[in-house]
């Protein structure tokens, strides 16, 4: 998943630009009633930026949690989480625009500011941050994952599926956190814009080239022995372990879906009018029914292809042998993917941090100081500036240190979507819109909205639970 957090001190600039705009321009139509560049967004471009936003690196872990869930329970589970997800993004679409005074909230925790005030901002903020934090250690993780499986690819083609083909993932970690520690001293976002569109190409691509492979092994007559509760308790399976597997699976298939950080930003796009909040939930319903086609053509097309020992990774468990170059070229796109989300995650995580140094000392040339980078006499788009170089560097070198300490796919997504989902795609859109819309306690619709919100917690903390036994399981084999 590739979202775009955006701080205050965007919301800020923003609006200091908006402030000087001419008022005839504004008549014309150059602009729209708030001030900001005229919107344009249909039905469509937004079902668009949806699709593009959800599909991410949670996809190759369907069919695993399939494996653990069985047919019944998690083809259930995929469509329960998509409703849940449709209808919460609907009670968020409300929250766009204040009822009372129409004014525009801009970003998710600019709702959640004016809508339930200073001290929940000041949660979500943490949440987000800190979700932001974990992705990037995934980030690193998965694409290290990659990189060995690409040389696993090249190795059993050419020295047969039985070769003992074993390489370590641990220096691709060191390398990719070298490779961001430069790529994270360019200074805003919106200098890498390309980055997120290959980012947005390449998890496509991955994700249609798993679905293909799936594919093409059951018609083949290859596909493993599945089972309608999944993968059954035996020699190698404890019921405990049956059960935290099944938690885990339940936190993978919410890292999914989580991605309501970024449908405010995206319901801005939408072209100014009193139709819009309508328009947003069509969008969320078509890109919910999309996004759920693929995640249960993955999960189900991928566990009748792997049977109830589905990797953890679809694409790196080597589930696939032939063709090569395709499972090698479908890697190269996660690494990309992940190389670029990295950065439009990271980033605004990078400004905030800058952004608060710069108001607390603004006279010191360490703080703010950029110093320009040239060839001879020739001086490059391109200036250094110390706090950047230093407080981004020590940033990957930690993030990199602990993907290498936790190098556990399954259990981070699980981790990840534990402490996602619930906080923002439920908690705070239900409590906004129960907030907004004045529902009174104790009647039958704020019950009905207490009790979604209720068992997602449950959901989320048996995900958690599950998680951290893993990484204990992990460990102790690691």
């Amino acid at each position: 998943m590739v979202n775009r957090v955006v701080g205050d001190e965007d919301i800020i600039q923003n609006s200091e630009c908006d402030s000087g705009l001419d008022p005839q321009k504004v008549a014309d139509g150059d602009f729209d009633e708030d001030g900001r560049s005229k919107r344009t967004g249909t039905v469509w471009t937004v079902t668009a930026h949806i699709v593009t936003v959800v599909v991410g690196f949670g996809v190759l872990s369907l069919p695993w949690g399939v494996a653990q869930l069985g047919w019944l329970a998690g083809v259930a589970t995929l469509l329960v989480f998509g409703i849940i997800t449709f209808y919460t993004s609907s009670l968020l679409a409300e929250c766009y625009k204040s009822p009372v005074t129409g004014k525009r909230n801009y970003t998710y925790m600019q709702a959640v500011k004016t809508t339930l005030g200073g001290k929940m901002y000041m949660v979500c903020g943490l949440v987000q941050y800190a979700i932001v934090t974990g992705s990037i250690i995934g980030f690193t993780l998965t694409a290290s994952i990659s990189m060995e499986a690409i040389l696993k690819s090249d190795c059993y083609h050419k020295s047969g599926h039985d070769a003992s083909c074993q390489f370590s993932h641990r220096p691709y970690m060191i390398g990719m956190g070298i490779f961001e520690i430069f790529l994270s001293q360019v200074p805003k976002i919106d200098h890498v814009w390309w980055l997120s569109i290959m980012a947005t190409l390449t998890s496509l691509g991955y994700s249609f080239i798993g679905v293909g492979l799936a594919l093409a092994t059951i018609i083949s007559g290859h596909g493993k022995r599945t089972s309608v509760t999944g993968i059954e308790i035996g020699p190698g399976i404890t019921p405990a372990q049956k059960i935290w597997r099944m938690f885990r699976a339940l936190g993978n298939i919410a890292l999914a879906y989580s991605y309501s950080l970024v449908l405010i930003e995206v319901q801005d796009t939408i072209k100014s009018s009193k139709s819009e909040i309508k328009v947003m939930k069509k969008a969320n319903m078509a890109g919910v029914l999309i996004t759920t086609t693929l995640y249960l053509s993955c999960a189900c097309f991928g566990y009748a292809a792997f049977g109830n020992y589905a990797h953890g990774n679809m694409l790196t468990g080597f589930g696939f042998y032939e063709p090569f170059w395709l499972i090698d070229l479908a890697n190269i796109f996660i690494v990309v993917h992940l190389v670029g989300a990295y950065q439009v995650l990271a980033q605004p995580v990078f400004s905030a941090v800058e952004s608060q140094a710069r108001r607390r000392w603004p006279m010191s040339k360490f703080v703010t100081a950029e110093y320009p980078v040239g060839i001879g006499n020739k001086t490059l788009n391109f200036s250094i500036n110390f706090l950047r170089l230093t407080w981004r560097t020590v940033f990957v070198g930690l993030v990199t240190s602990v993907a290498m300490a936790f190098p556990f796919f399954n259990e981070v997504l699980a981790l990840l979507g534990a402490i996602s989902y619930w906080p923002l795609t439920v908690y705070f859109p239900v409590n906004m819109y129960i907030a907004q819309k004045k529902i009174s306690p104790r009647t039958i619709r704020w019950f009905g909205l207490q009790l979604l919100n209720f068992v997602c917690l449950l959901v989320a903390l048996a995900s958690a639970c599950g998680s951290v036994e893993g990484f204990g399981e992990a460990l102790r084999i690691f």
